[in-house]
């Protein structure tokens, strides 16, 4: 499967730390002619930290997509029965996105295009960075393990010593996990080593 021509809403929730792997996907979908939504989380809009200015993250991923930023619910709630994606990836999506996801909160325009994905029953894919899905976050993680229509990044521990409850996806993956989302697969194994 190729993904010329898929529309592809982009989410990014605020991992600042992990923006650095995140945008180069971005870049690679849009070399493979993917049309990409950039749908982008409040936190990502207004936080500042030692990752870089919100602003700067903002300008970058309107320079690779060429595209205006979806950045409030109202914007993003199309995405449903208007203007619908064929694909929606949130990446990076942190812990608190998906204890917000897996509870049914809709309180950002990045879970808004989320669940407008899921009502069209097309494929929802996350690739998480966070510190405690292997701690209170675990039980979230695995409602959505098990939720349908939602596929992961394949993820493992990024420093199981220092970070024990830590998960990160292995973003290079994304593309192949996208493809094998809009076949009705989830790309395997899914637990990687980092």
């Amino acid at each position: 499967m190729d993904l010329k021509g898929k529309r592809i809403g982009f989410g990014l929730t605020g991992s600042h730390c992990t923006y650095d792997e995140t945008f180069p996907q971005l870049q690679t979908l849009m070399d493979l002619g993917a049309e990409v939504v950039p749908i982008v989380s409040y936190t990502v809009q207004s936080t500042d930290t030692k990752f870089g200015d919100a602003a700067d993250h903002l300008n970058k991923i309107r320079e690779i997509t060429q595209k205006s930023l979806i950045s409030s619910i109202p914007e993003a709630e199309p995405l449903g029965p208007k203007e619908p994606l064929d694909c929606m990836v949130i990446a990076p999506m942190t812990g608190n996105s998906i204890s917000k996801f897996a509870n049914a909160l809709t309180d950002s325009p990045v879970l808004m295009a989320a669940k407008a994905t899921l009502r069209n029953r097309k494929p929802v894919v996350l690739a998480i960075s966070t510190n405690d899905a292997l701690g209170l976050n675990g039980t979230n993680l695995a409602k959505l393990l098990a939720a349908k229509n939602v596929y992961f990044v394949p993820f493992g521990q990024d420093d199981p010593v220092k970070k024990p409850t830590s998960l990160v996806a292995h973003m290079n993956l994304l593309p192949e996990t996208i493809k094998s989302a809009i076949e009705g697969q989830q790309l395997q194994p899914l637990l990687r080593q980092y």
